[in-house]
């Protein structure tokens, strides 16, 4: 994916699910998601606009697979990461 040029990428945040955001071109905003996931999201919050390119550091997503997502479908879904408490035996 290093042929992608770099891209104005909007972040935005769900107000309805914990840690869920979607990245979008800018220029686009939310209008190519579909309706089922714009339901889901509820209200959302722009959390900041970055210029991505594949080898830029994301915290949580590669940035070669956000930025592919984008061309193929208009938006890349970042989720929560999975939470596995710890697992703790007590001894009497």
């Amino acid at each position: 994916m290093s042929d992608h040029k770099p891209l104005i990428c909007t972040i935005y945040r769900s107000n309805r699910e914990r840690e869920m955001y979607i990245y979008v071109k800018r220029d686009e905003g939310l209008s190519r998601l579909p309706e089922e996931l714009l339901a889901r999201l509820g209200t959302t919050s722009e959390v900041m606009t970055i210029k991505l390119t594949p080898g830029r550091k994301l915290a949580r997503a590669k940035a070669s697979e956000v930025l592919a997502a984008i061309a193929a479908k208009g938006f890349y879904m970042q989720l929560p990461p999975e939470i596995h408490p710890a697992v703790f035996t007590m001894g009497e």
